[in-house]
């Protein structure tokens, strides 16, 4: 999760949207006022603590699939709930939390908890099945009543603030964190308003339950009816002073950061589901202990993307930098640290392959 903030003054006027994305004439908004820097403090007093749930994410816990169902109309995606086998209580989370499953395959994969917090005896998520996506959504998709997994958590690195005015946007299968929040929002009586974007109506998960939601706050734009979202269709119904939520796919991601700065709102918070860019990058080369093969890394690229093509099994989930699913034992070489996970005495000999790179032109060997 990142939290962005500015200050500044100016006045905007627009018209919210049906669901259809037409004009509301009846309703126009004029906002005039400054911005001013409080959420970040707020954020900082909502950071979710692992000690507030009385349990340590780390800990493994052994869960049974309950039940499982289809949440959208092309079938790709299943919402799966999981309980204890004895039915116990399970540990509390947050709206933006989720859980590390550690798949029979060996694979490691994380999704967010988009059930209802309230209920203590199980954890809901919903899958979309990617079938070039690495094979754990495939593994995940295909999990059936009865089947335990292995799980940690629940983590939060994309915490909700319950107060103020917020904008939620969703993109695909980003609509898991998101759903929660907006459901929050709905329950405790906040001033919200929510873009939903997909490929299709068909394609887009929970798409029943928020249709029947305020019209008046929520914006359903399918990519196939309205094109691909500008920055006004994601960000023209933030409000001044308030925050704005956003999961979804790169190319939105990107289009919501950069045009934030302009926009009414206070702070941003994101969670990606997928690598993001490498902006900065320099070419360098990683050696694989076990073969002596020394493969290139492109400056736009990532060590894991290159890796794992020539190791298809090697371990990974996030690719951002904080789950440690891709940390490496480092022979030689000096690492260039871009993570947010290791330890001072673990960066020593290690690096996360999904982010870091190298220092220079030194050859980076791996354990590999």
């Amino acid at each position: 999760m990142t939290t962005m903030s500015a200050e500044r003054a100016r006045s905007i006027e627009g018209r919210p949207r049906d669901l259809r994305g037409r004009d509301r004439n009846d309703r126009v908004m004029s906002i005039l006022g400054s911005v001013v820097d409080r959420y970040l403090g707020v954020v900082a007093r909502f950071d979710y603590k692992p000690e507030h749930a009385g349990h340590n994410p780390d800990t493994a816990m052994t869960l049974v699939v309950s039940d499982r169902t289809i949440v959208a109309q092309d079938e790709n995606v299943a919402a799966l709930t999981f309980a204890a086998p004895d039915g116990a209580e399970l540990p509390a989370w947050q709206p933006g939390c989720h859980l590390d499953f550690h798949l029979p395959s060996g694979r490691r994969r994380q999704y967010s908890l988009c059930g209802d917090p309230a209920d203590r005896t199980h954890y809901r998520i919903a899958v979309r099945s990617i079938p070039d996506g690495g094979g754990g959504s495939i593994e995940m998709h295909g999990l059936q009543p009865g089947t335990t997994v292995t799980v940690r958590g629940p983590r939060n690195g994309f915490p909700f603030v319950g107060e103020g005015k917020a904008l939620f946007i969703a993109g695909g299968i980003g609509i898991t964190p998101i759903v929660a929040m907006v459901r929050a929002a709905r329950e405790i009586g906040m001033d919200w308003q929510f873009v939903y974007s997909g490929r299709s109506r068909e394609s887009m998960p929970f798409l029943d339950e928020i249709e029947s939601w305020d019209p008046a706050r929520v914006f359903v734009r399918p990519d196939d009816e309205y094109g691909i979202p500008t920055e006004e269709d994601l960000l023209g119904r933030a409000a001044a002073g308030g925050a704005v939520y956003c999961c979804g796919p790169t190319p939105m991601l990107e289009t919501v950061r950069r045009a934030f700065v302009n926009s009414p709102a206070t702070s941003l918070h994101f969670e990606r589901f997928g690598a993001p860019p490498v902006l900065d990058g320099t070419e360098f080369e990683v050696q694989l202990a076990s073969t002596g093969e020394i493969l290139a890394v492109p400056a736009d690229e990532s060590a894991l993307s290159v890796i794992k093509q020539r190791l298809p099994g090697v371990g990974y989930s996030c690719q951002q930098g904080f789950c440690g699913t891709c940390k490496v034992r480092v022979i030689s070489g000096e690492p260039d640290h871009r993570e947010t996970r290791l330890t001072d005495e673990e960066r020593e000999d290690s690096m996360l392959i999904c982010v870091s790179r190298s220092t220079g032109s030194e050859l980076l060997v791996l354990d590999l």
